[in-house]
């Protein structure tokens, strides 16, 4: 059981957070109904993931036996057999369709589109260079375009292309850490990169993340609440109110890239994205005191 678990690989479960951009930004995630659509979103896509996930490590286990850190997942390893591998991402996609559906049938239909590429991408999308990094890149846009779907709510235009040009750049340093680790063979996709291609591609992605969310912070209006807070402000510091101030929010962001970067090149240890997120306290920490400053732009000011 503890196999099949970590065969869901719940530690990627991170990226579908995305389907609470919407109501994040929209000021909305505190309300109940709001909060309690984008939860079952969120649900539904973790679901979905784990079913994709278990295609994936079927359709790959004879290439992940030769890979050197891949080789210990639960099916490589024999630890899940194939049947209860393909039994239970079978019931993981019934349900997590179904919670779909609850949800709302524009929600179901981009949570079926979701789960239908996720196969192809397993089959054949991953192994076609420079396809496999949009199609990582694909389905994260995805994935902030669902949480829209299931709450009503809309994400600024120059945040959509901070997540398009942010999730290329994971992906592009994704595939240069394999590339540097694990060589050519271990993917298919990486005979048609060389370092230099996905160095520029990094640099590129990384560039355009910047300039994107700069936009944002320089265009987009804060959301007014009339707080206690709020009300000192418009009665002592009126002017305070119409500062930018989620140009702040770029220092952190600046930094993780540069962090995320460093891993990328020095380290050539971006191969698990979702695994940095959480475990390197320099890239956690920019992560954390960019959702502090957010959240208290939105909710507090």
């Amino acid at each position: 059981m503890l196999a099949l678990i970590e065969a869901l690989r719940p530690t990627q479960w991170i990226k579908n957070l995305n389907l609470f951009a919407a109501a994040i930004l929209s000021g909305k995630v505190f309300d109940p109904i709001t909060f309690a659509q984008s939860t079952t979103a969120f649900i539904s896509f973790c679901l979905l993931s784990s079913s994709s996930y278990l295609v994936n490590d079927l359709a790959d286990i004879e290439n992940d036996r030769l890979h050197p850190i891949k080789k210990h997942r639960p099916l490589a390893r024999g630890d899940v057999s194939s049947e209860t591998a393909l039994f239970t991402a079978s019931i993981l996609l019934i349900v997590g369709l179904s919670l779909a559906f609850f949800i709302n049938s524009s929600f179901f239909y981009i949570a079926l589109t979701f789960i239908v590429l996720q196969y192809f991408y397993s089959f054949v999308f991953k192994k076609k260079a420079v396809v496999d990094i949009v199609g990582i890149a694909f389905f994260f846009i995805l994935r902030a375009f669902a949480g829209e779907i299931a709450t009503g709510y809309h994400l600024p235009i120059w945040i959509m292309l901070t997540v398009i040009f942010l999730s290329l750049f994971i992906a592009s340093g994704k595939r240069r850490s394999e590339l540097a680790s694990a060589g050519r063979r271990s993917r298919q996709a990486l005979e048609g990169y060389g370092k230099p291609l996905l160095s520029f591609y990094i640099t590129m992605f990384a560039v355009c993340t910047l300039i994107s969310y700069a936009m944002f912070t320089f265009l987009a209006q804060p959301l007014q609440f009339d707080g206690s807070l709020h009300r000192f402000l418009l009665a002592n510091y009126p002017s305070a109110l119409d500062r930018k101030w989620y140009m702040i929010t770029l220092l952190p962001v600046i930094f993780g890239i540069m962090r995320y970067g460093q891993i990328i090149f020095d380290f050539a240890d971006g191969e698990r994205p979702e695994k940095l997120v959480t475990t390197d306290i320099p890239l956690l920490f920019s992560v954390l005191v960019w959702g502090l400053m957010m959240m208290s732009i939105l909710y507090v000011i």
